[in-house]
């Protein structure tokens, strides 16, 4: 007997059995499986020691999670499609060298599919970059990214479909918008990132495209944003240096922390169902993330990598430059006074990061070392007088901070202290017999006196920025520059030195006791 509850179980089934018939020419689907393998932000090209006693990143253990990917994918009858997100050239004590040419030796080895430029790309100039660019045996992407004249940059595309299994792939990439705040492109433009994505887009799928993947170097809120309007189905991202994956059902956003400690793999199904014209794409993806801890380096690019490294150890001892001055790095002159050698680094700071004033702390400063006039300067000295591997950023802060930041770097005096400061752009006066906090009587930045309420650019070490040895007021500052996207302190130091040849600064009253 066919009750109520019988009956319309038996309608939805007819009516589902109707609704999903469909001739035999429209029963035609295609399908491919996709593992997208992602690294960014790789500047270090050996593996790094963790505080759980195990190793990870570096070049040889990535070749080795790359190659794996693809031969398993081989047997499997999957396609691999491996990106790059960006910044590599720099920074690194080896890129301080010979400006990345290393990285991008090794790089070819990887040989991934998409490489987009970061930031840091440009820590050279343009011509490095152009230089850089030419050696890569890779594919370049930089739909945002133009010259002086508004044409694509040499052997960069924007888009490209690859048809896998019929299925049709689009791809894109985008270079880091900011890049000329950040870095040093010179006259290279960079259009916006979220207009030019979507651009992208639109127009690989009005070439067909049913699945639709951005590689980008990018800020976290742009990536958010492009997800938020469904841009693309698939983007990947490097820039933020942490390991992120989130997937809100119609687009995936991912990153792979940095320098390949984690590899962060997609693999996705897709299915395309043809109409006539129409072609209809449903997809899913599955994420792995490789811990390299655990996986043997790849032996071939192990061994370059050691090359690599003992290049570096021989260059150590060649001369960056000559000094004129009597440089003296005791812990006695640089935590009590204005040192030469102090003026010296916070120089290569200010005019490095295109800052208003430069400081560094005294305590930073550690080789204890005397060069006679006429000494030979190495990287290697430059490498024992700075080893804390800091970094340098920019922060803006108002004048009446900047004053608040002198009184501290003396507050200890006449007791000696890692706080005290090394500056370029200040000059200032202090009176010791006045308490601590109270001490500066007159203080100038850019030769012009200090003016409250005004914003400057300051670049700092990153141990102050983090409001080390009690400099709160850097820590509250504005950042300009992110501490783990800045440049190394070692590194424009070396650049400074090396151009200028001969080191004549000596000490200047920039800061004077009365």
């Amino acid at each position: 007997m066919l009750n109520r509850r019988s009956f319309l179980a038996s309608l939805a089934s007819t009516f589902a059995l109707v609704t999903s018939w469909r001739p035999a020419w429209a029963q035609a689907t295609h399908s491919a499986n996709v593992t997208f393998v992602l690294f960014n932000d790789f500047y270090l090209m050996g593996e790094q020691p963790f505080p759980d006693g195990k190793t990870r990143g570096g070049f040889a253990r990535l070749a080795a999670v790359v190659k794996a990917e693809r031969e398993k994918a081989r047997a499997e009858g999957r396609s691999v499609i491996v990106a790059h997100g960006g910044d590599t050239l720099s920074p690194s004590v080896m890129s301080g060298l010979d400006q990345g040419a290393h990285i991008i030796a090794l790089t070819n080895m990887i040989a991934p599919d998409v490489f987009v430029p970061g930031n840091h790309e440009f820590d050279f100039g343009k011509q490095v970059f152009l230089d850089r660019m030419r050696e890569a045996t890779f594919p370049l992407y930089g739909a945002n990214f133009r010259d002086a004249s508004g044409a694509p940059l040499p052997g960069h595309k924007d888009r490209s479909v690859l048809d896998v299994g019929g299925v049709r792939i689009g791809l894109t990439g985008l270079a880091y918008e900011q890049s000329p705040r950040m870095s040093s492109p010179e006259d290279l433009r960079f259009g916006p990132t979220i207009d030019t994505t979507k651009a992208q887009a639109a127009a690989l799928r009005a070439e067909g495209a049913d699945f639709v993947c951005a590689v980008l170097h990018c800020n976290r809120g742009d990536g958010l944003a492009l997800q938020y309007a469904r841009a693309a189905e698939l983007l990947l991202t490097g820039h933020t240096h942490d390991l992120f994956i989130n997937h809100d059902g119609k687009c995936a956003l991912v990153e792979s922390g940095y320098d390949a400690h984690y590899v962060t793999c997609v693999d996705v199904a897709i299915s395309v169902r043809q109409d006539g014209a129409r072609r209809t794409t449903t997809w899913w993806p599955q994420f792995r993330v490789i811990d390299t801890a655990g996986v043997a380096p790849d032996p071939a690019v192990a061994s370059a990598v050691a090359r690599f490294q003992q290049a570096l150890i021989d260059k150590m001892s060649e001369a960056v430059c000559t000094t004129a001055v009597a440089l003296d790095s005791s812990t006695s002159t640089v935590r009590t006074r204005e040192a030469a050698i102090g003026n010296l680094f916070a120089d290569a700071m200010r005019e490095g990061m295109r800052a208003d004033a430069a400081m560094l702390n005294g305590g930073g400063i550690r080789a204890g070392k005397n060069y006679d006039p006429g000494a030979r300067i190495s990287h290697g000295d430059i490498l024992a007088e700075l080893p804390f591997n800091n970094r340098v950023v920019v922060v803006e802060i108002a004048g009446a901070a900047l004053r608040r930041a002198m009184e501290n770097g003396l507050s200890l005096l006449p007791q000696p202290s890692g706080r005290f400061p090394q500056v370029s752009g200040i000059a200032l006066q202090f009176d010791l017999a006045r308490k601590a906090g109270e001490r500066v009587t007159a203080m100038q930045v850019g030769g012009t006196p200090l003016i409250d309420d005004k914003i400057y650019r300051v670049a700092i070490v990153d141990f102050l920025a983090r409001g080390g040895d009690d400099y709160t007021m850097f820590r509250d500052a504005t950042r300009v520059t992110p501490d783990n996207d800045a440049p190394m302190l070692v590194n424009e130091v070396v650049g400074y030195l090396r151009k200028l040849g001969t080191a004549r600064t000596g000490v200047e009253g920039r800061i004077v006791v009365k």
